[in-house]
């Protein structure tokens, strides 16, 4: 059921055309595409609520530094993976179920020159290809909406996370309400929309051997963030952005997805975890 589950997501999200796409965008928005910069790909290359600038805020609170060797579980095209070895000069490698996304995040790291501390590879995060202890860091931003077994999630996690290991986990999690609107941008049916709530998080974290040291609710954050996303849409469409990852109904997730904030049914969190010695 499990594998059944992993097809159906990597399906979803595997546009076969997905580095041919980005690449016309590029050369659209005036990019050269063979001198690009982490920066100039934030606007399609960081799939998760407030993009860029949520990547950064998470990220701050790791300390990360050139030493250490960052996993991201569910990396899809790559955004924070090149921003963290652009910006702390660490060596990361991410996985992602879906392999369009891998073949993009490869093409795009090769043309940021960044493909000497960036490495991907197509992988499930309920059996990573990776010995215990591999990792300094690790983490997951919107991934685990679609992965119905979290406790197998969070104890390969801890696996292959060394002892003292920080993990930082940025997902939507399940609000007050259970009035959630669809489609959203990792479902369009609650078939594969796999929410759980802050306080069961923290139970799953625990339970997996991590001490959780910060929760953060982003609601407030991911309000301003669709509002302004839509607003910018119904008067300038950008050549580049994440419709090109999302498709023709990207307009209709974004509604939906501000629909649900206000509504209360997610909560977009940060957690910080600490890897049990």
């Amino acid at each position: 059921m499990a594998k059944d589950l992993e097809q159906a997501v990597a399906q979803r999200y595997g546009a076969a055309d997905l580095s041919e796409r980005i690449l016309k965008a590029i050369t659209a928005a005036g990019l050269d595409p063979d001198r690009l910069t982490p920066e100039q790909l934030a606007p399609v290359d960081e799939f998760h609520i407030g993009g860029r600038a949520a990547t950064i805020h998470a990220v701050a609170k790791m300390g990360l530094t050139s030493d250490n060797h960052v996993l991201d579980v569910g990396c899809g095209i790559g955004g924070a993976t090149r921003y963290l070895a652009a910006t702390a000069g660490c060596a990361v490698t991410g996985i992602d179920l879906t392999p369009a996304y891998i073949a993009a995040a490869e093409e795009l790291t090769r043309r940021t020159g960044l493909a000497d501390r960036v490495t991907y590879g197509v992988a499930s995060a309920l059996a990573m290809p990776f010995e215990n202890g591999t990792f300094d860091a690790a983490i997951t931003f919107h991934v685990a909406m679609n992965i119905k077994d979290r406790p197998a999630l969070y104890r390969e996690v801890a696996r292959v996370l060394k002892p003292g290991a920080l993990f930082c986990s940025y997902d939507v999690m399940k609000g007050g309400s259970d009035a959630m609107t669809f489609p959203v941008p990792w479902a369009e049916t609650p078939a594969i929309s796999h929410l759980t709530t802050p306080q069961e998080m923290q139970v799953l974290l625990r339970d997996a051997g991590f001490e959780v040291t910060e929760v953060e609710d982003r609601t407030a954050f991911g309000i301003e963030f669709f509002r302004q996303a839509l607003a910018r849409a119904a008067t300038s469409p950008m050549s580049l952005g994440l419709h090109i990852v999302m498709g023709a109904t990207a307009r209709e997730k974004f509604q939906n997805m501000l629909a649900n904030l206000e509504s209360g049914a997610i909560a977009p969190t940060v957690m910080i975890a600490k890897r049990a010695a």
